[in-house]
């Protein structure tokens, strides 16, 4: 003999235990809600405002000067060779003045987990002149890396060429950006008494 087919009930729901039941573990059991305090009109409101970092004349940064020390991203390197530019060469032709390309570590563990196709790139990351950052967070995304940098310490120009990180650094007051076009670098956001005409 088979099962009697039973008539789903819908919108039936299983009785469930209160989280605030005497029956659940002391731990386990919800506090009973706090009662809120009324807010009294008149008392004052204290609100936290990021303080403006010091360096900074309205939009003009005043720590910027040579040499310069240039934050590399994975892809401005990539780029750099397919453009057949000298890193270095083509940074100092760009700004005038003697600059240090800095690579972070999650630059560094980006370019090496692209592989062997990327190895020049590895090669040029890993040159004497180079000046490597470490990194203290957690995770590899040079992007974030790089943004939260820029943000604490002032002092760095962005080379990228991802448009989405161009984007949020544009965000951040006195950062300027160095990019590749017309197989030359060239830079925006720079003071114009700095560095070579723009194009």
């Amino acid at each position: 003999q088979g099962k009697q087919k039973k008539a789903r009930k819908y919108a039936v729901m299983k009785r469930m235990i209160s989280l605030r039941d005497q029956r659940i573990n002391e731990k386990e059991r919800a506090k009973a809600a706090a009662k809120k305090k009324k807010e009294d009109p008149s008392a004052i409101k204290e609100r936290e405002v990021p303080q403006h970092p010091s360096c900074l004349f309205f939009q003009y940064n005043t720590q910027l000067g040579p040499p310069y020390h240039i934050l590399v991203d994975t892809n401005f390197i990539n780029f750099s060779i397919k453009a057949k530019l000298d890193l270095v060469q083509s940074m100092m032709d760009c700004l005038y003045a003697k600059c240090i390309p800095c690579i972070t570590d999650c630059v560094m563990a980006e370019i090496e987990k692209l592989g062997q196709r990327y190895r020049v790139a590895l090669r040029i990351a890993k040159d004497p002149r180079f000046e490597r950052l470490p990194c203290t967070h957690k995770g590899t995304y040079a992007d974030d890396c790089l943004v939260q940098r820029v943000t604490q310490h002032k002092c760095y120009i962005v080379a990228t060429v991802d448009k989405e990180l161009k984007r949020r650094i544009r965000k951040i007051p006195g950062v300027p950006i160095m990019y590749i076009s017309r197989h030359r670098y060239n830079i925006e956001r720079m003071p114009d008494d700095y560095g070579a005409p723009r194009f």
